[in-house]
């Protein structure tokens, strides 16, 4: 099939989907979307017991649509961007210290510690998994999802601070743990399989602080363009035409594309937007890319669903997922309240505050899309599994349940 027909049902899919969950089922938007195509995704699998299909067939279609590619180099500048233009910087910088910690120091530690657990929950299950590997998925696990958490957060009934929180760290963090496994991955294609600090370290300068940086400068640069006419259809195009070619020239030049969609964002979105637009075309701006944001959420939780058609479940594999699940709930556990009991005045988090925080740290689509992008192997395959297992349990628990948690915590 051609690009056209993919994006065909990609939309048509979309739409009935939504369309069923805002009639009947209502739920939030992303949940909705993903469970019921999940449901479509198991139907399928199912009917291969009993009827001759051609599976294979549509194993080789999804597989060659490469959905990793997808989601990695088209909706995740869109999605980034977004979402940064729509944060409001003068309450991200009242959190600042907490998203710091938690999308710098917080997406390291919790590689760490992810990829030390699993490590030995792997040699446990008598599974063959180099340690390496284990930082891979670490750093591709580690970051909370912005584009779960953004549509999921706005309707959970959680206070404005500690949305604030959650929200500004999974822009940050989604940023950093790109650079953590692009780093990773790098050592693994050039044939190290053991783990190089140096050139990890150069790699990972080189992704991050060029991401931020051309981020800071990108941004300034459609700011002046933006402040030089007055014209709401040359300022969207304008604003999209930075979003497309700014977030490929990054990537192809390795630098993070990612960090610097959402320092961009945040800039367009804050940066003296009274001066660089007028009342209208910040209407039609924001209005464009709410729109955007909304249908690529969509389409990704419609692609991310159909990823279960890719994974064969190995017995093994799945208690190494739920084990996996675990891993990650204990890991998001120590790098929110160990920081919260040193230094809880200093980042402005209660144990409440904590909890919805801890719970709220949802993983999506951009994990899947990394496992995905990792080299064909055995390896590749367990770690598609738990990664989806950990994105299921992610999106359709913790992010059915993040509400009543916050009432929770609340009426403590």
């Amino acid at each position: 099939m051609d690009i056209y027909t993919y994006l065909v049902i990609l939309i048509g899919l979309s739409a009935t989907f939504s369309f069923i969950n805002q009639r009947w089922i209502k739920l939030p938007f992303v949940i909705g979307l993903f469970l019921l195509s999940s449901i479509v995704s198991i139907a399928i699998l199912s009917l291969r017991f009993w009827m001759e299909l051609p599976f294979d067939r549509l194993h080789d279609l999804i597989e060659n649509a490469h959905i990793e590619k997808i989601i990695i180099d088209v909706l995740l500048g869109f999605l980034l961007f977004a979402g940064a233009l729509h944060t409001d910087w003068s309450k991200l910088k009242l959190q600042i210290r907490s998203i710091s910690v938690f999308a710098l120091p917080g997406v390291i530690f919790s590689t760490l510690i992810i990829a030390a657990l699993f490590y030995g929950a792997a040699c446990l299950l008598g599974l063959e998994v180099t340690f390496i590997y284990c930082l891979l998925f670490g750093a591709l696990i580690s970051p909370t999802d912005p584009i779960a958490v953004l549509g999921i957060l706005t309707k959970a009934g959680v206070p404005q601070k500690t949305e604030t929180t959650i929200v500004g760290e999974s822009l940050f963090n989604d940023g950093v743990g790109v650079v953590l496994f692009v780093a990773l991955l790098e050592l693994v294609r050039s044939g190290n399989t053991t783990f190089d600090f140096s050139s990890f370290g150069l790699l990972f300068l080189q992704e991050a602080v060029g991401g931020i940086t051309v981020g800071l400068v990108f941004g300034y640069l459609l700011h002046i363009l933006l402040r030089a006419i007055d014209h709401y259809e040359t300022e969207v195009l304008l604003t999209l035409a930075f979003v497309m070619g700014g977030y490929s020239l990054f990537n192809y030049v390795h630098i993070s594309g990612a960090l610097a969609m959402v320092v961009m964002g945040l800039m367009v979105g804050n940066f003296k937007q009274d001066i660089a637009m007028s009342n209208t075309t910040q209407e039609y701006v924001h209005k464009f890319w709410e729109l955007v944001d909304v249908v690529l959420n969509a389409i990704l939780f419609i692609l991310i669903a159909f990823v279960i058609l890719l994974v064969e479940f190995k017995k093994e594999y799945i208690i190494l997922g739920g084990l996996a699940i675990l891993i990650v709930l204990l890991s998001r556990f120590i790098i929110v309240y160990f920081p919260q009991m040193l230094m809880g005045r200093f980042l402005d988090i209660d144990r409440k505050a904590a909890k919805i925080i801890w719970w709220g740290g949802l993983r999506g689509g951009l994990s899947l899309a990394l496992v995905l992008s990792l080299p064909a192997s055995e390896t590749k395959d367990l770690l598609l599994v738990v990664t989806y297992l950990v994105v299921v349990f992610s999106i359709l628990i913790q992010g059915l349940t993040i509400g009543k948690v916050a009432k929770g915590a609340a009426n403590a």
